[in-house]
């Protein structure tokens, strides 16, 4: 097609640039013929236009389609180019994380310097049998192919494994190796890939080192056969070494080490077998310092040391050889601390007693002298004479490194043959596969003789690989029959006529050694003038004549020539090699040289300066070592052998493997595109993509073409020939007929086609979207139009009724609140009237009321002020008076007390004067006369006064009776008067005391309110407080209750969790116990079957040479079951079978131990379950404990104060009693005078009496106090948290604080409550010791009871007996007694017990021995009853022929009848004879088919056989019989298994009968807990004499290994239907679509077999279903065997759909989900919906479900992450990564996404295991199902040839 339909606008291609090798650019502009550039947009967006070659026109490389990037197979590319490669191995190494690629045959792998999950036994596993290119690019997929191949085609098979160092070409080889080991099945050969990996330390440490790249480099290669039997299982392996680096030994550029052997030496000097070693450190010894980097960051050289002894004593080198070898290299090490002096120009010396050639001579056994000696000489021979010369100091130095390599290779060469030997087997080889290490084409700036040789060796593997590649893909156009050309690809063989053919490089190098004066520069000169002009591959550099330039297949790469003569020599001196060999003392450095010849040069010219490296090559053992082979040049032997390895290779099938190195750095997954590119381009890979793109790379079958672009067809080209159809459509769609090639099976396309292809696909799916897009588009704008339309009409409608109504409503309204306001201004007008004349009439009211207020307060306010005024000026008046008076009576006081003093002064002077005393006397006199008158007047006047006495008195006397009279009545007056008077003054009194209570009372008050009113501020504060604190407390209450609630709720869901994961755990751990046991079964029962084997060959061999006694054991027929039968009951008859029946002692003892364990293990399954309760129930009730303390906690100490009240009141109310009670006593007691009233006895308990009143009132009160105190306590600390409890001695005294009483009060009340609680707990005691007893008394009781009750029902049992059965039944109970007995009293007292327990065995055994005895009699009387019967009944015979009395036909004959009689009766058992017990199995068990006779039995019927013959030999009470027949039916199940164990009826037809039988001995067992689900007449059947319970362990056992052998049976039906059915086959046709694949998509491993769909599966399990059914396999069995066959099917497709890039999309989801569906119903039909099948597919639903959903946000995420829990975070991670589109229209899961799906997994705990475990089986169980058929019913058939057996 012409460019300008693929360069369009939008089209992709790539561009070359310099830092990212290549890179993406979009065409603005379409591409024309005459266009001289492109108009590019790059990826961020920037334009450039990219100018064309005027002379090419090459246009640059298109891109492919986004829906082929990260394909499994580069071939699969449409465009096949270098940025193709490059960015398909991009992507899949950092988006999708995988590291291997196809490309075409070769595998490439990129290191990805981490460490993955993906080398598992399960990856092995899922890999092995799978045809290459189904499954996702690994080492193992290439390895099976090998393997298969080599099975197959009986070819050998080689591995080759190349890459540049760091590459990780090691790692690959090993696990290939590891990948044979485990698929080869050789479980007794498994050593050998033990050994194999353990050379691996050996060979690491003396052949790796430490370099720029790799501080774990290879320096050398290798080659390892890994061999195989006929029956391809490893046997043994060899090893070939190349390119060993020996200067490495004495040369070490910077930052790299020399070989790990040398370090780890150093590192351990200090252990004792290293002290005579006389190692240092490494940084003193030459060897090991010179690239100054001694240490590896994160490698221990020590412990590298002891793995390294380890292996070499796995491999069987011995310590003595470890140690001689050590001493090699310490040695070694030694030599090169030797330091050579100049003596003179021309010679040099050793000081004498230099300590590291002392050491050196002491570790190799050698003469210091001799060392020394020729260590500075050499010697030189000519013709006649020998002349020993001595050596400069440089040709000394170089002389002693060339010995140091010498014996550095040579001790390298011991040890690779040692490992071989350790690898060798004497089994014979039938074929082998190679696995080749080594290294790839290299180029540094720097290239010398190494470099030469290692690219010469990847010249001859890049030819055979070129000539593979092209002999493949000429088979495969020859296979298809399709005319083709030659291909045009490179042929290296020019390069390497260059190097190896005759005057090539090589030839001439050799050549060139053996001039005597030859030299690097003129061996240059020779290839100048050989090649320079003669060859185009050969170039001389410019600026150099000592270098040259060839061309290799991968770059250009020049060689310096110095040192390439010096290395080709490789020689040392033949002194020095004779002083080692002449060692005495050493033997192992004897044996280094045993095979040593002179190794001179042909010039015989001593060794000059080495370089960088040498090396060694490790010759062939099958070739002789001449003298004349000996001394080849190292070219030449490197020649040679790199010729025998390319026969080796080209004699087998070749599988490549390229390892890539992505970055310099070991940065993981970090890709360097530029050194990506550098390798691709050295490894082949880029040429086998050139080799594919020249032919058809793109290849088809046609019905995946037919299905892939059907799209492209219209339905008039679609013919019934699908072929013919893909040619018409392709006739049209390309009209260049040389495009493509139609084979036989397959379309050919040439590069580009595909691409071209799925342009055209994607054009006509976007054109048929577009036009779905524009009718549905149509549609949906039309419908809404017509709703939208609809919707207006309904809209207007509704508008306009609406507006009419609004019309209407509006002049309704208008009328309304016309009226309504006429009426309301009415309203409001009248209102307002009204309230204006309210105003006005309220306005006056009030004014009038304000001016009479008025005037009359100014009235008021005049009469207050005249009254004032009044009183005012009256006190004023008064004050005036008061105040004049005082002044008036003052100045009258001192004017009369002026007057007075002066009057004084007078009479004192007149009194002394006689005038004086007269005028007194005449004053006197006057005065005298004048009183004399007075007195005469008197005396008058008392006459007259006497008369009218007179006449008074007699009035007086009658007036004095009356006043008498009255005198009395006003004294009785008087008296009244004087009481009252007294009665006023009291009353006063009083009166004044009360004014005076009254007036303190007042105060009182005063103070009381005042104090109340502050007490009621302070408790309003102190409530408000308390108000506040009470919210914050109730807030925290309720916080805490919320927070208590939901602890509690989170402690319950904890401890729910905890129980249940803690029985997950058990069950886990349980099933595991089970699984281990199980496994154990499986082990035990393989190596019995070898066991057989072996025995049964010996036996063969046995028979063979001694004719005499030969059997044929050859077509396992009857004859054969028959001899081995015959010489298993040989015993019963002679002694000849004691070793076999010993064997078989040993296997019933190993299971018997099997048994014991898993007794062991359900004792500790029951112990664990018991704690578990225990726990539940140590948690039930400290929750419940927790509740009750929590629900009392608030009222706790209210509620205790209450009760110590209430014990108060209890306690006075006693204390008041007994005061009565001695109140009566004494009262009664006073009649005898004793305590009579006022006797002393009777006043002192009356004091007494009072005083315990008065101290009762007193507690009476103080309890009143309490209860008002408590009932304010309550009020007051309502608010305090309710937890606190009684016990809280600080809070009560607080509360007894906050009292207002004394402290008397307090004081009491404390010693109340500790009284009281004494009694409490003294009463607590009491109950419990009574509660004790009761429990005691009631126990013993109820033993008494039981006991009587046994007694009871052992006499009823006792009198239904026989006489005999009494004695033994009542010797039995006596026993048992016993037994109780002395476990009780062991129980009780183990030391006083000891005697007791003497003295019942002795009672114990005398009983035994009676009851023995008591057996044997009953057993000589029953045999003489059955003589006697016999004989009564012939006498009865014979007297019945003859004439007998009446008398004796009467008694006689009853024996004979009855015995019959009760033998009839059938009672569920089968007789035999021992002799026919072969026959029995023989007829029962290995002959029976069951799909023969079986078919028609009664399920199980062999079993019930089995067992009623088993019932009748327990009948007899025969031991041995019951043995025998039990041993004989195991084996012979075994027998029958191990013949037809592939066949499922006969495996499943067994698995039922076995089940059968175990349940049949449980049912009939005798154990209460089997019987109960018997039938009356099933108990009675039970078995009388033995205990089968071991025997049913083991036949439990036999059942779990048939179980394990039906599982294995049905696997290997349904496993190659599983893959196919679930995930290939389309159930749904038409949604998953097909994507171009590449050339691994079909495989020739295995031969093509039947598809197989999904309705295979569901017929098979049908099959499966409908069989067991058929055999009566219990429904519990078959739903466990479900489960089993749905895991199977759910792992092993997950871990193909996680293994396969392919099969990772959103249409196989969906056909996954529906097959899944499928099964779902099948379930659903078969009634399994409840056996657990469904979830052991829940993994698979869950990864069907995760290529279906979104994958875009967080939100997605965040679904994936709770949707997919059965998934682990490798499996999620992993679907995502290989998710792949199958059409452009979908989008791949980002980066981004990946990692936030991770970060959200990264907490979960779990497996890191990627795959599932398809071995896995579940734990069996047989859950115990009686069956209810009854024994005596059973009918046996005549088909089964058992009419030996006899009815009972």
């Amino acid at each position: 097609m012409a460019a300008s339909e693929l360069y369009t606008k939008s089209a992709r291609v790539w561009i070359p640039d310099a830092e990212e090798v290549w890179k993406s650019a979009e065409l603005t502009k379409d591409y024309k013929n005459d266009d001289a550039s492109l108009q590019l947009m790059l990826e961020d967006g920037t334009t450039i236009d990219h100018k064309l070659d005027p002379k090419t026109k090459n246009l640059p490389y298109l891109r492919n389609p986004d829906i082929l990037v990260g394909e499994n197979d580069l071939t699969a590319l449409s465009y096949l180019h270098e940025p193709a490669v490059l960015h398909n191995l991009k992507v899949r190494f950092i988006d999708s994380k995988l590291i291997y690629t196809y490309c075409g045959i070769v595998l490439v792998a990129i290191n990805p310097y981490e460490t993955l999950p993906i080398y598992g036994t399960d990856i092995i596993n899922a890999y092995s049998g799978q045809n290459m290119g189904d499954m996702d690019p690994h080492i193992f997929a290439v390895a099976e192919e090998a393997y298969k191949q080599m099975a197959r085609d009986e070819r050998n098979q080689s591995i080759i494994v190349s890459g540049e160092s760091g590459a990780g070409k090691t790692v690959s080889a090993k696990y290939a190796m590891r990948y044979f080991a485990t698929v080869s099945g050789s479980a007794s050969e498994a050593n050998v890939e033990e050994k194999v990996l353990a050379s691996n330390p050996i060979m690491e440490a003396i052949g790796n080192a430490k370099t720029t790249r790799n501080d774990n480099s290879s320096r050398f290669g290798k080659y390892i056969e890994i061999g195989f039997d006929n029956r391809y299982r490893i046997i043994g392996a060899n090893m070939r070494t190349y390119l060993l680096e020996k200067s490495r030994v004495v040369f070490q550029a910077d930052e790299e080490r020399n070989y790990h052997i040398f370090y780890q030496l150093c590192a351990s000097a200090n252990q004792p077998e290293f002290k005579n070693l006389r190692l240092s450190t490494a940084n003193d010894f030459l060897y090991t310092r010179q690239g100054r980097s001694p240490v590896i960051e994160g490698v221990d050289d020590a412990k590298e040391l002891r793995t390294t002894r380890h292996a070499f004593t796995l491999l069987g080198i011995n310590e003595s050889y470890q140690i001689g070898l050590f001493q090699v290299l310490a040695a070694i090490l030694h030599l090169g601390n030797v330091e050579i002096k100049d003596r003179d120009s021309d010679s040099s010396l050793i000081a004498p007693n230099n300590r590291h050639l002392t050491a050196f001579c002491e570790l190799v056994g050698v003469t210091y002298q001799d060392m020394s000696q020729w260590l500075c000489h050499r010697k030189l021979k000519t013709a006649t004479e020998t002349y020993i010369k001595p050596l400069p100091r440089l040709q000394a130095t170089n002389a002693r490194d060339a010995l140091s390599k010498h014996i550095y290779a040579k001790l390298f060469n011991w040890i690779v043959e040692h490992v071989n030997k350790a690898l060798v087997t004497n089994v014979k080889q039938h074929s082998f596969i190679g696995v080749l290490d080594i290294y790839g084409f290299e180029t540094f700036e720097i290239n010398s003789f190494e470099q030469f040789c290692i690219n010469y060796a990847n010249e001859k593997l890049q030819q055979q690989f070129n000539m593979h590649v092209f002999k493949l893909e000429q088979e495969e156009y020859m296979k298809e029959q399709i005319p083709w050309t030659l291909i045009d690809f490179y042929d290296n063989q020019p390069c390497i006529n260059l190097i190896e053919a005759k005057m090539g490089i090589l030839d001439l190098l050799d050549e060139e050694c053996k001039m005597p004066k030859g030299s690097d520069d003129s061996w240059a000169q020779k290839l100048y003038n050989t090649h320079l002009k003669t060859c185009s591959l050969f170039e001389k550099p410019r600026m150099s004549n000592r270098a040259f330039i060839i061309q290799h297949f991968a770059d250009k790469v020049e060689y310096q020539c110095e040192g390439f003569l010096e290395k080709n020599k490789d020689t040392v001196n033949e002194e020095q090699i004779h002083v080692l060999k002449a060692s005495k003392k050493f033997d192992l450095l004897v044996e280094l040289f045993q095979d040593e010849e002179k190794a001179t040069t042909p010039t015989g010219q001593v060794p000059g300066t080495g370089g960088r490296t040498r090396l060694s090559i490790k010759p062939d053992k099958g070739r002789d070592t001449s003298s004349k082979e000996h001394k080849k040049t190292v070219g030449c032997q490197f020649r040679n052998s790199l010729q025998m390895l390319m026969e080796t290779l080209n004699a087998t099938t070749p599988h490549y493997v390229r390892c890539i190195k992505p970055n310099d750095f070991k940065l993981a997954f970090s890709f360097d595109p530029k050194r990506a590119v550098q390798q691709l381009r050295a490894c082949g890979v880029l040429e086998t993509i050139r080799i594919s793109a020249a032919g058809f790379p793109s290849r088809w079958t046609y019905q995946e073409f037919f299905s892939r672009y059907r799209v492209l067809m219209k339905q008039k080209d679609v013919l019934p020939d699908k072929k013919l159809t893909c040619k018409n459509v392709l006739e049209k769609l390309v009209q260049d007929q040389d495009k493509y090639q139609f084979g036989k099976t397959k379309i050919f396309f040439r590069a580009g086609q595909v691409a071209y292809l799925e342009k055209l696909r994607a054009d006509k799916l976007r054109a048929a979207c577009i036009r779905i897009q524009k009718t549905i588009r149509c549609w949906l704008a039309r419908k809404k139009y017509l709703r939208q339309r609809s919707a207006v009409i309904t809209i207007q409608r509704f508008t306009r009724g609406y507006q009419a109504r609004c019309l209407v409503k509006f002049m309704r309204r208008t009328q309304a609140a016309t009226v309504i306001q006429k009426y309301q201004r009415m309203c409001v007008e009248r209102k307002r009237y009204r309230q204006k004349q309210a105003a006005a009439l309220a306005m006056q009211t009030i004014l009038r009321a304000y001016m009479a207020r008025q005037k009359y307060q100014a009235l008021l306010r005049e009469h207050k002020a005249v009254i004032i005024q009044k009183h005012v000026r009256g006190w004023l008046a008064r004050c005036w008076y008061k105040c004049c008076l005082e002044a008036i009576v003052y100045l009258q006081c001192c004017i009369r007390r002026m007057r007075a003093k002066r009057e004084l002064k007078k009479l004192k002077i007149e009194a002394r004067s006689v005038e004086h005393f007269k005028k007194l006397n005449k004053g006197m006199e006057n005065k005298i006369m004048q009183l004399q008158r007075k007195i005469d007047e008197q005396n008058k006047d008392n006459r007259v006064i006497s008369e009218k006495l007179v006449s008074l008195e007699s009035s007086y006397a009658s007036e004095s009776e009356r006043m008498r009279g009255e005198l009395g009545r006003l004294r009785g007056v008087e008296e009244d008067a004087k009481n009252k008077a007294n009665q006023v003054s009291s009353l006063l009194e009083e009166l004044e005391k009360l004014r005076k209570e009254l007036s303190v009372t007042q105060q009182e008050k005063k103070t009381i309110e005042d104090w109340a009113q502050k007490y009621r501020d302070e408790m309003e504060k102190m409530v408000s407080e308390l108000k506040d604190q009470n919210g914050l407390l109730k807030k925290e209450k309720d916080d805490l209750n919320k927070m208590i609630q939901e602890q509690s709720q989170q402690m319950t869901e904890k401890m729910t969790r905890a129980i249940a994961q803690e029985t997950q755990q058990l069950e886990t751990d349980l099933n595991e116990e089970r699984s281990r046991y199980q496994n154990l079964l499986t082990e035990h029962l393989r190596l019995e079957e070898k066991y057989d084997d072996l025995k049964e060959e010996l036996a063969h061999s046995t028979n063979v040479s001694k004719p005499g006694h030969r059997r044929t054991d050859s077509t396992h027929s009857s004859n054969e079951s028959e001899y081995t039968y015959n010489s298993e009951y040989a015993e019963l008859e002679d002694g000849s079978r004691v070793g076999e029946d010993v064997t078989r002692g040993m296997d019933t003892s190993l299971t018997l131990k099997l048994q014991k364990r898993v007794t062991e293990l359900e004792q500790e399954k029951q112990s664990l379950r018991n704690e578990l309760e225990n726990r539940e129930e140590q948690f039930q009730r400290a929750r419940a404990r927790d509740d009750a303390q929590f629900r009392k906690a608030r009222g706790a100490e209210l509620e205790y104060e209450s009760l110590k009240r209430q014990e108060l009141e209890s306690e006075n109310k006693k204390l008041r009693h007994d005061l009565a009670e001695m109140r009566q006593s004494l009262l009664g007691g006073a009649a005898a005078g004793t305590g009579a009233p006022g006797s002393p006895a009777y006043k002192v308990l009356l004091d007494q009496l009072n005083a315990s009143c008065e101290e009762l009132e007193v507690r009476k009160e103080e309890v009143l106090i309490l209860r008002s105190q408590l009932v304010s306590q309550k009020e007051a600390m309502h608010h305090k948290d309710e937890k606190e409890t009684m016990t809280e001695p600080s809070v009560f005294a607080q509360d007894v604080n906050k009292l207002k009483d004394a402290d008397e009060l307090k004081q009491a009340y404390v010693g109340l409550k500790d009284t009281n609680r004494l009694l409490e707990q003294q009463l607590q005691a009491q109950r419990r010791t009574y509660d004790s007893e009761v429990e005691s008394l009631r126990g013993e009781l109820q033993n008494v009871k039981e006991e009587n009750n046994r007694q009871q029902q052992l006499l009823a049992q006792n009198l239904q007996l026989p006489p005999e059965a009494r004695i033994e039944a009542s010797l039995q109970h006596e026993i048992t007694r016993l037994t109780n007995e002395n476990l009780e009293l062991m129980a009780d007292d183990p030391t006083a017990s000891r005697e007791a327990r003497v003295i019942i065995l002795r009672r114990m055994v005398d009983l035994m021995e009676q009851l023995e005895k008591q057996d044997r009699t009953i057993r000589k009387l029953k045999k003489q009853l059955k003589v006697y019967s016999k004989r009564i009944g012939e006498m009865g015979a014979g007297q019945a022929e003859g004439q007998t009395s009446p008398g004796q036909m009467v008694e006689e004959p009853i024996h004979p009848v009855n015995i019959p009689r009760r033998e009839k009766d059938f009672q569920g058992m089968l007789e035999y004879k021992k002799e026919d017990e072969m026959k029995l199995v023989k007829n029962l068990i290995l002959e029976l088919k069951p799909r023969g006779v079986a078919v028609n039995l009664i399920p199980g019927l062999p079993a019930y056989i089995l067992f009623m013959c088993l019932r009748h030999a327990d009948y007899l009470n025969d031991d041995q019989k019951v043995r025998t027949l039990l041993t004989s039916t195991i084996n012979s199940i075994k027998k029958i298994l191990k013949k037809r164990g592939d066949d499922f009826e006969t495996v499943s037809f067994w698995l039922a009968n076995t089940c059968r039988f175990l349940h049949c001995l449980k049912q009939y067992s005798g154990d209460e807990a089997f019987m109960k689900h018997n039938t009356s007449r099933q108990n009675e059947h039970c078995l009388s004499n033995f205990d089968l319970a071991e025997y049913r362990q083991v036949i439990s056992d036999l059942a779990i290994q048939i179980y394990q052998q039906l599982v294995k049976c049905m696997e290997n039906i349904l496993q190659p239907m599983i893959v196919s059915g679930m995930l290939e086959h389309e159930t749904i046709q038409g949604v998953s679509g097909v994507k171009p694949t590449g050339l691994r998509k079909r495989t020739s491993s295995i031969a093509d077999e039947g598809t197989y769909t999904l309705d295979s599966i569901l017929r098979q399990l049908s099959a499966f279903h409908s069989t067991m059914c058929q055999h009566g396999t219990d429904p519990e069995l078959i739903k466990q065997v479900v489960k089993q066959l749905f895991y199977i099917i759910g792992a092993v497709t997950l871990n193909n759909l996680l293994l396969r890039k392919d099969m990772c999309s959103w249409s196989k989801g969906m056909q996954i989900r529906y097959n899944v569906s499928q099964l779902e119903e099948w379930l659903r039909d078969k009634g399994l919906m409840n056996c657990g099948a469904k979830e052991t597919l829940e993994p698979l639903i869950q990864a069907a479900q995760l290529l279906q959903v979104k994958k875009k946000t967080e939100e997605d995420a965040e679904a994936i992450c709770s949707m997919c829990h059965a998934l682990t975070t490798a499996q999620i991670v992993k679907v995502l990564n290989l998710y792949t589109p199958v059409n452009e229209f979908e989008e791949r899961v980002s980066v981004a996404f990946i990692r936030t799906i991770q970060t959200r997994l990264r907490d979960r705990s779990e497996s890191p295991q990627l795959l599932m475990d398809t071995k896995m089986i579940y734990p069996v169980t047989f859950p115990f199902s009686p069956s209810s058929l009854a024994l005596e019913t059973i009918q046996i058939p005549t088909s089964l040839n058992l009419s030996f057996l006899t009815r009972v």
